[in-house]
């Protein structure tokens, strides 16, 4: 494939500063594993259909999911917003991410609750995010896809960092929100 992602050397020297330390053996080169990672992600593939220049897609998942769990994507996320400069201010907003219909059920069985629910538009799970003032993401919430974005905004807002002005649409125009980010110093 020539349409392939790959991070590129300023990018890696940003990101590596991020990389937790390796205990064992040495890691799987990490600009293969983290741009199958993004490729992944941004191309909505499941992992199994990894194109083979990125290695095993097992490798890639479980890279993900390990590093998932000890939030280094997080803190890559949060730090690289913070290098921006601009500081005064975030935007808030929803999406709603589409469920696979068999998703809801292999939940139900190990017993645990389910970020997936039913709207008009079949099974979803709604992605409640702040992001910088370029769109970069700072904060994640994720919630069933029918629960209001009164939710995601109560979730995300000990979270917000201090900024001057908030922005956001109908969705979280709500008397308490408001008052919310006025004692926080912020201007919705």
């Amino acid at each position: 494939m020539s349409d392939l992602y790959w991070l590129t050397d300023a990018q890696m020297a940003k990101l590596s500063t991020f990389f937790p330390k390796s205990h064992r053996k040495p890691r799987v080169d990490d600009r293969r594993v983290l741009s199958g990672i993004i490729f992944i992600n941004r191309n909505g593939l499941r992992w199994r259909d990894a194109p083979e220049a990125y290695g095993p897609h097992k490798t890639l998942h479980s890279r993900w999911k390990r590093w998932s769990e000890k939030g280094v994507f997080a803190r890559m996320m949060v730090g690289l917003a913070a290098e921006h400069g601009e500081e005064k201010t975030v935007m808030i907003d929803a999406t709603y991410l589409k469920a696979h219909r068999t998703a809801t059920s292999m939940a139900a069985k190990r017993g645990r609750g389910r970020l997936i629910g039913r709207t008009k538009c079949g099974m979803n799970t709604k992605l409640h995010a702040i992001c910088d003032s370029q769109g970069r993401p700072i904060d994640l919430f994720i919630t069933a896809g029918q629960v209001s974005d009164y939710i995601g905004a109560r979730a995300l807002l000990s979270s917000l960092p201090q900024v001057d002005w908030l922005l956001g649409d109908r969705g979280y125009d709500a008397d308490w929100f408001r008052d919310a980010l006025k004692d926080k110093g912020i201007t919705p």
